[in-house]
């Protein structure tokens, strides 16, 4: 017997709960498909749980280092199994809470892989949703109006290297480690490399970071990666940029690891006990049904307009499947977007350059809009103030003064082009800018409102006055 609804979601990670939520609230029938835990690769393997693992890690650090605050404290030991239970903890907390708000807005969840049928004798198109369960049982037929795609997406690999899940992880495998490593490669300076080489150093692990590109971090500010690198070695992380990860060479010894890379035409042998890769994530795709349907793809992800529907009029797909921004929240807006759209709201379609992009390092970065060459390359006249974390009091208080904010300025309008946060707290303070960016505002309007002292924002306030020359305390 087939169910009817007017959506059915594929995936309840962050971007499928929250659109078939908003779906909800605006009265529809709606349900979501999942083949594992609500609350999808962010709540269960990615944002949650990794930053839970990097708060441990930074009160280690912290706790260590308390004599310069004026605080004796003996016999620190790090109990990683403590760790990874906290973790845990976490982890369910919020998964209940995801599955209490679906109940509570009435949205039908089935277990099992959703797929795609073609037109059937349930629907003239393709979009009838088959169920099929784990235990091989009698799948569930739905029928929607409407189907968003919010599969999300796995760790990749490269070519033609193994990953066995306990020696050559990635980090789902990581997430999920007994007991730490002594020493770890990270193969991928991107987001989730630094943030994991981060943590392992403030747990005690020799970490060394291998990275593509000329620089880790390579699609924040040009400024903001030499300073996390610049911090990275000082805290001991060795950092190799511009270097090729050779796969045949990665092979076990004992209970090594060794590796090569190649590097300006020279060689470089590495080992450790274990190898974390992290060169980034691909689209969940494969086996859902698209085959009986004409959407597009284009370099494996789901092509979609702008207001994520896809050339199946009734199929919509958001999130890490449809490419761009990896990120939650972006997923979250998507789904929102999708959402309101189906129901004739009009909604506004995203705007990349108003998403903020964060690492949650130590230190943290925070950014929006463009860099400073990005804005050159697309022709703007730029003007540029940066203020230092150290020249603010509350960063000496917190004894946290490394690192700066960046803001990048139209010369011509004084728009707001973009904002690059590397420093203490600076997730949480890139959305001053974000409702800035919004609101059109001016580095000029983001100077004179007045910020509370001491705070970390002030730092905010001088970087605004420093676009035209004029910091205060600099």
């Amino acid at each position: 017997m087939a169910e009817n609804y007017d959506l059915v979601v594929l995936g309840a990670g962050p971007g499928g709960y929250v659109a078939a939520v908003r779906a909800a609230q605006l009265g529809m029938k709606v349900a979501v498909v999942e083949r594992e835990r609500v609350g999808g690769v962010c709540l269960n393997k990615g944002c949650i749980p990794s930053k839970t693992l990097l708060r441990s890690a930074e009160l280690y650090h912290n706790m260590k280092e308390s004599a310069e605050y004026g605080i004796q404290v003996a016999g620190v030991e790090l109990d990683f199994a403590g760790v990874m239970k906290r973790k845990q903890k976490v982890v369910d907390t919020l998964h209940g809470m995801v599955e209490g708000l679906l109940k509570r807005n009435k949205i039908d969840v089935y277990r099992g892989t959703g797929r795609i049928l073609g037109p059937s004798i349930f629907s003239p198109m393709p979009g009838t949703i088959s169920v099929e369960k784990e235990d091989g049982s009698e799948p569930d037929m739905l029928v929607p109006q409407y189907v968003i795609i919010a599969t999300g997406s796995r760790p990749r690999s490269l070519p033609g290297l193994e990953i066995d899940g306990t020696y050559v992880m990635n980090s789902d495998h990581a997430l999920q480690m007994e007991t730490l490593p002594k020493s770890m490669v990270i193969i991928g300076g991107g987001v989730i490399g630094i943030e994991w080489a981060s943590m392992l150093n403030d747990f005690g692990v020799e970490v060394t970071v291998v990275e593509f590109a000329d620089r880790i971090l390579p699609f924040e500010d040009p400024d903001v990666s030499r300073e996390m690198t610049r911090i990275l070695k000082k805290r001991g992380v060795t950092v190799h940029t511009g270097a090729k990860v050779l796969p045949e060479t990665v092979k076990r010894e004992g209970d090594m690891v060794v590796l090569s890379a190649e590097k300006g035409g020279n060689t470089i042998n590495l080992s450790a006990e274990r190898v974390l890769v992290s060169v980034g994530r691909q689209p969940n795709i494969d086996d859902i049904g698209l085959h009986n349907t004409s959407i597009e793809t284009e370099k494996g992800f789901i092509k979609v307009n702008e207001y994520m529907q896809t050339k199946e009029k009734h199929i919509f797909a958001i999130g890490d499947v449809v490419g761009g921004y990896q990120l939650a929240h972006v997923a979250s807006a998507e789904g929102i977007i999708a959402v309101e759209y189906i129901a004739g709201k009009n909604p506004e379609p995203l705007n990349p350059l108003h998403v903020p992009r964060c690492t949650y390092s130590r230190p943290e970065v925070g950014s929006i809009g463009l860099t400073e060459a990005e804005a050159k390359e697309q022709g703007y006249e730029v003007k540029v103030g940066k203020f230092p974390f150290r020249g603010v009091g509350k960063a000496l208080v917190f004894g946290e003064v490394d690192g700066f904010i960046k803001i990048i300025s139209d010369k011509k309008t004084d728009d707001l082009l973009g904002v690059h946060i590397i420093g203490p707290h600076a997730t949480d303070m890139i959305s001053e800018a974000g409702l800035a960016k919004v609101l059109d505002a001016t580095a000029w309007e983001i100077a004179h409102t007045i910020h509370p002292h001491p705070t970390l924002s002030e730092a905010f306030m001088e970087a605004a006055h420093a676009v035209d020359g004029k910091p205060i305390h600099s």
